[in-house]
């Protein structure tokens, strides 16, 4: 899965959108370039035992295995992030009670009482939807553009193909969508098919708060089989009930936290500063845990031992007869 840096941070709303104002967003953050093919959904199924379905698109343009995932419902998408989070070790992004989704709720770890639907602590998520609009529409330098495709202008109508200012829209018989990967131009973040190709789930619920687990949630960007742009444009939102799982209809992307800010541990050492080289005593040192504060268990913080005291947090600074394992 390719992602791209959506920076920019702290940037200004989009005024001329749907809702409004939207888009601005406070932090650093990545956003997957393309949509989640079919071909990751079912390796996520088999290595997870997610149990998650696919529509059967065997009548609209065939089931390859690269082309995007549809028939997914907001639940399965949001089981399939968490499976991301949790097989790389990172808490779940979204809380289930059994079989039921559920909102985080003061006292769990990562609860954040601006984002009730989304654990802080997660590594990816589903984007919401000022992380999903800027991306689509907006730019480095912070201009908001109408598609995404960094133009103001109607798109070009096509199939398939990477060429600057294409979408797929437009097809119609048994033409679908298109490969993740050859679903027409880029976003001026570098973002493939948040235009055209296949809806996309956001995070988001309809009414902007995230406190219910059952409310509709935001969808859009447009599909392969619209005739024309409108359903595309910056100005155009739909939503649906999470539980729906509309063949034709709706796929979804991932977003990421940028790693060089994520702290999963709370530690004061970044993820990417833990899994990364360099910054130990010993060159030999893997790294420590970014999920452990106190990596070899010494009862001494890993920022402090790297920061403070300049010891190795790999390696316990208290005789061993005296560690609490």
């Amino acid at each position: 899965m390719e992602f791209v840096t959506i920076g920019n941070p702290n940037n200004a709303a989009d005024t001329t959108g749907a809702p409004n104002p939207v888009g601005a967003v406070a932090y650093t953050y990545n956003l997957g370039k393309h949509e989640v093919s079919r071909d990751m959904v079912s390796k996520a199924n088999t290595a997870g035992n997610l149990g998650l379905t696919l529509g059967d698109m065997s009548g609209l343009g065939g089931n390859g295995t690269n082309r995007p995932a549809t028939g997914i419902s907001w639940y399965e998408a949001a089981k399939f992030v968490n499976w991301l989070n949790t097989s790389k070790g990172y808490p779940a992004a979204y809380k289930f009670s059994g079989a039921n989704f559920a909102v985080w709720t003061n006292g769990d770890a990562g609860y954040q009482a601006s984002n009730p639907y989304r654990n802080s602590q997660a590594r990816f998520f589903l984007p919401s939807t000022d992380e999903w609009y800027k991306g689509a529409y907006g730019s480095p330098g912070g201009t908001w553009y109408n598609f995404a495709t960094g133009r103001d202008t109607a798109p070009t109508q096509v199939s398939g193909g990477t060429n600057a200012g294409t979408v797929v829209y437009g097809q119609s018989g048994p033409t679908g969508p298109a490969d993740i990967t050859n679903a027409g131009g880029l976003s001026a973040y570098g973002t493939m098919a948040q235009g055209g190709n296949v809806y996309e789930w956001m995070e988001t619920a309809a009414d902007g708060v995230n406190n219910s687990a059952t409310e509709n949630r935001d969808y859009r960007g447009g599909r392969w089989s619209d005739g024309a742009t409108s359903n595309q444009d910056s100005s155009n939102r739909s939503n649906n009930l999470p539980s729906d799982e509309n063949v034709t209809l709706t796929g979804f992307r991932v977003a990421s936290a940028d790693l060089t800010a994520l702290d999963s541990d709370g530690d004061g050492l970044s993820d990417a500063v833990e899994t990364g080289t360099g910054i130990y005593v010993s060159p030999t040192d893997t790294g420590t845990d970014p999920n452990n504060a106190d990596t070899d268990g010494d009862g001494i913080n890993d920022a402090v031992e790297v920061s403070t005291l300049g010891t190795n947090p790999n390696v316990s600074q208290v005789p061993e007869s005296l560690v609490t394992r």
